[in-house]
């Protein structure tokens, strides 16, 4: 092809997914909103599955119910053969009561689609509904994953398990940010968020007295050293170029003031980037427990959980992604830095190559952060992802 003619096909492309974009926003809006008031926690989806399966069926797109137990899977199939693009959007809510006062607020008390996930699901389906306009544009196959349950971090492995990856060749997610204004979005190359591991460790003394501790043996006193040596994991463990944080988020022990318990029980969580970072603070927080143990007679029964692995960017999705947001939009893709939070997108990164786009949510004047009760991030960011999403995908695929 010409560059003349390449440069034509590239105006028309923009144009189209400019015009279908504009023509279902107020749908998009409308569904968000809808979705919005009914929020449903992690396996809990059932409207949310429903509401996305009707839209689907309107649109005429194919596609299946229950994978992943309450998630919905999409396809896009365009007019000749080619990839398969995964694109992921999250759809629970998480157990905080809203305070927004908005009109549209949730309606069931304890639940509040305070992460944006709403706008997630909404974006997807804008993406799908464009896309299905344009299928002639697409070689290939665009998959519309809908996921429940990103909140507690299951949903992703169990679409993966009920095939919902099966022969796709590259991934995209997508979330809001409302640290960045509408129109813009954030990039991370490489690890973008954290893996996310749980610990859990049980002190082990002798109760007595507490005007006789010499006749005891005190799991409260092995504790508060211990809260204190993990935290030389990350000043002494772990290279100062690699991120790590060690966290005891809940120690319990005891129910009287003059009694020392038999034990006590603390929790926490450990957020790294890099694979050794995180072997680590694993093989720390076990020898910090030996060595506890050791030296005031105590015994330490440790859990240790891995969670989420951290999610990689793949450098040639994000670059591509970011050349179709370019054509589409402009220059409007800015570097952003990587998260310590979880997201089980990961799981899907580490089968194929994969990008999670940040699309910027914030309203003038606010300085929202999500799982907060007064959440209230900007709607038109769901335009804005639906077309770069979108573009993506006709340029992935064409």
């Amino acid at each position: 092809m010409g560059n003349t003619a390449s440069a034509t096909l590239t105006n028309d492309l923009k144009s189209a997914v400019d015009l279908a974009t504009e023509k279902c926003s107020a749908r998009l809006v409308e569904i968000r909103r809808d979705l919005h008031r009914h929020p449903e926690l992690a396996f809990e989806e059932q409207r949310t599955a429903g509401v996305v399966a009707a839209e689907l069926t309107r649109l005429g797109i194919e596609h299946r119910t229950g994978i992943g137990r309450t998630g919905v899977v999409g396809v896009v199939r365009g007019t000749r053969p080619g990839p398969v693009l995964a694109i992921r959007a999250d759809m629970d809510a998480l157990p905080i009561q809203e305070e927004t006062g908005l009109p549209f607020a949730s309606e069931f008390p304890g639940k509040m689609h305070a992460c944006g996930h709403d706008l997630h699901t909404a974006t997807l389906l804008g993406v799908g509904t464009v896309l299905q306009g344009l299928r002639e544009h697409l070689a290939g196959e665009v998959r519309l994953i809908f996921q429940p349950a990103e909140e507690v971090v299951g949903g992703a492995k169990a679409m993966i398990a009920d095939g919902a990856m099966e022969g796709v060749s590259m991934a995209l997610s997508l979330h809001n940010r409302p640290e960045i204004p509408v129109g813009r979005f954030g990039i991370v190359h490489g690890p973008a968020t954290s893996a996310s591991d749980s610990f859990e460790i049980v002190v082990h003394g002798k109760s007595g007295h507490g005007a006789r501790p010499y006749a005891a043996v005190d799991p409260i006193v092995a504790a508060a050293q211990l809260i204190g040596q993990l935290q030389t994991i990350v000043s002494r463990d772990v290279r100062a170029l690699d991120a790590c944080v060690v966290t005891v988020g809940s120690i319990h022990a005891g129910e009287a003031h003059n009694v020392i318990p038999d034990r006590c029980v603390m929790k926490g969580t450990v957020r790294t980037r890099q694979p050794e970072a995180r072997e680590a603070a694993e093989q720390g927080i076990r020898r910090i427990c030996e060595g506890i143990a050791a030296g005031l007679r105590v015994r330490c029964d440790v859990t240790y959980r891995h969670g989420t692995p951290a999610l990689i960017n793949d450098e040639t999705v994000l670059q591509r992604t970011v050349a179709a947001i370019q054509a589409q939009i402009g220059d409007v893709a800015d570097e952003y830095e990587p998260s310590l939070g979880g997201e089980d997108f990961a799981y899907m990164a580490q089968m194929v190559p994969a990008f999670r786009l940040l699309v910027g949510s914030s309203q003038p004047g606010r300085t929202d952060k999500v799982h907060n009760s007064n959440y209230q991030p900007d709607e038109g960011c769901i335009a804005f992802g639906v077309r770069a999403l979108a573009r993506t995908s006709l340029d992935l695929l064409r």
